[in-house]
């Protein structure tokens, strides 16, 4: 099932970028496109999309006061715009998936798509929930002239190599010609998480979590490794965690 896109802000340009953009991603389909926040409010009711583009400043009601008019249940994922670096503060109060600067690069914005796609079983209102690909149970790396298979709840986190990936699984490093990007959707969202564009962990091996003056924040994992959480996966990673926690209560 496609993921339903709303675009909405006041610049024709900048709606334009973000639509030829999404054209190269067949996992999104565009549904609507709207230049002010009161018409994209009531769009959004009406359309009922699973992700929106909003321009956080546009004349009369702003793209923050128009996300936070909606109830927390018809509110859909979404990614901020903006040329300003002062809003992180409203985007995490709102949930929001991500945070783009203006001008946006193409890496930065695959990226912020890349999240959405592995929040979107958990966070498009269900849609998914029914028809969502099973999750794989195990990954096959060649080794050689063997193949070995590698149990998916035996992975501990996956690094990007180029255009390998390592998985690191009960002490052993695994090394697959797959990107990290098609991994991450093989992988069940409820036990692994993306927290860097070039990682993935186990939320079950995350032991501490430290945050950082610039909004990134430090992992120790339960094997004693650390990795560097981006500020930009922040949002949905505190989100599966006090997710996870709620469930062990």
């Amino acid at each position: 099932m496609s993921i339903r896109v709303v675009i909405i802000d006041d610049e024709p340009l900048a709606r334009l970028a973000v639509k030829v953009r999404l054209a190269r991603r067949d996992a999104f389909t565009l549904v609507g496109q709207f230049g002010d926040g009161a018409s994209a409010g009531e769009g959004i009711l009406a359309l009922k999309p699973d992700l929106v583009f909003v321009d956080v400043e546009m004349p009369g009601k702003s793209g923050l006061e128009m996300l936070a008019a909606l109830a927390p249940a018809q509110r859909p994922m979404a990614i901020l715009l903006t040329a300003y670096d002062g809003f992180a503060l409203q985007a995490f109060e709102l949930a929001a998936l991500d945070y783009l600067l203006k001008p946006v690069d193409d890496e930065r914005f695959d990226e912020a798509l890349d999240r959405a796609e592995q929040a979107f079983p958990y966070r498009g209102h269900g849609r998914a929930a029914a028809s969502a690909t099973p999750a794989a149970r195990t990954f096959s790396v060649r080794v050689g002239s063997r193949t070995v298979l590698v149990p998916v709840a035996e992975v501990e986190r996956i690094e990007a190599d180029g255009d390998y990936a390592s998985l690191h699984a009960n002490g052993k490093t695994w090394l697959m010609r797959e990107r990290l990007h098609n991994l991450a959707m093989q992988l069940d969202p409820r036990q692994f998480h993306r927290v860097h564009r070039s990682s993935i962990v186990r939320l079950d091996m995350i032991a501490e979590l430290r945050s950082l003056t610039n909004r990134d924040a430090m992992l120790r994992l339960r094997d004693g490794s650390v990795l560097r959480a981006s500020r930009s996966y922040m949002p949905a990673l505190t989100e599966a965690l006090q997710r996870r926690d709620k469930k062990a209560e």
